[in-house]
């Protein structure tokens, strides 16, 4: 499970930085655990870094920002990268209680993306359940494999929920690589369990990072792969919405986001992550499930 490999590997970091500070460079404890909190903190701003160099090497045509603007944005994907791997993910029962289902005629299904866990969702999952919906969501694992080999747990979930809450259909919410998790659903499932798919920030015609990710699911999603080239080939049989990040710092050319056929909202001046914690997406959410 992603939390767990995610805990036990910041551990390790951990250890490996507060020993190289008090073993080879002689520091205090105290000296130590500070550079082990500088390391982790450097090392995610390298990361989040390079997501924006691939950006800004495969762009799409996106209104401007202004400089203040721009540093808010790359501000808050930083925080929202140490937000959802660093706090909430290595602890996702703490963030993620068991999702609270009740009976109700249309029930939420989150669906999250590639190298996360359900986890993600906590601050949506809380707008949305303020908003009056009921919400769940599902793990998708092992992280790395084919895209298709995770659709069983999706729908494994949906049948779940529906009968959890006595609800003929429910609506999918996506977030990345959810979102073709979510279609290739619909490809093999049909739209009997679906009222709607509403994704956000999903490469739908591919992204160019995916060419450095791990795992078949990478692969797959390379901009122009065969798996992306068949599953085009497929009409989603629901109404669609697609939510996009016109800044998009994984999803490049960020246009990879639109979804033809289904409506487009697009939100600038936010990153990848952190539009999982944006009150413009909550917005956008809340008014698309009325």
């Amino acid at each position: 499970m992603v939390p767990v490999a995610l805990l036990i590997w910041l551990i390790a970091e951990t250890a490996i930085y507060v020993s190289l500070a008090r073993y080879v460079f002689d520091t205090s404890w105290a000296t130590a655990g500070l550079v082990a909190l500088g390391s982790l903190l450097a090392v995610r701003a390298v990361i989040v870094a390079l997501t924006w160099a691939f950006a800004w090497a495969y762009p799409s045509p996106a209104p401007a920002l202004s400089f203040a603007t721009w540093l808010r944005m790359l501000v808050g994907e930083y925080l929202a990268f140490l937000m959802s791997f660093i706090v909430v993910m290595p602890f996702e029962r703490l963030w993620m209680p068991p999702d609270r289902l009740r009976p109700c005629a249309r029930p939420i299904i989150l669906v999250h993306g590639y190298g996360c866990s359900r986890s993600v969702w906590w601050w949506l999952r809380g707008k949305l359940e303020a908003a009056g919906h009921t919400v769940a969501s599902v793990n998708l694992y092992p992280p790395y494999t084919s895209i298709g080999k995770l659709v069983p747990l999706l729908n494994q979930r949906v049948d779940e929920v529906c009968g959890a809450t006595g609800s003929e259909q429910v609506v999918l919410i996506a977030h990345s690589m959810g979102g073709l998790v979510c279609r290739s659903y619909l490809a093999r499932h049909g739209k009997q369990r679906v009222e709607r798919l509403i994704t956000i920030a999903s490469p739908h015609a591919g992204t160019e990072l995916a060419r450095i990710g791990l795992g078949q699911n990478a692969r797959e999603m390379e901009t122009g792969s065969l798996w992306l080239r068949d599953l085009a080939t497929e009409d989603v049989p629901v109404p669609t919405i697609s939510i996009r990040t016109a800044h998009d710092n994984y999803v490049m050319p960020q246009d990879n986001q639109r979804l033809p056929g289904g409506i487009d909202i697009e939100l600038d001046g936010i990153g990848h992550l952190a539009v999982l914690y944006s009150r413009r997406t909550a917005s956008e959410l809340i008014a698309a499930c009325r």
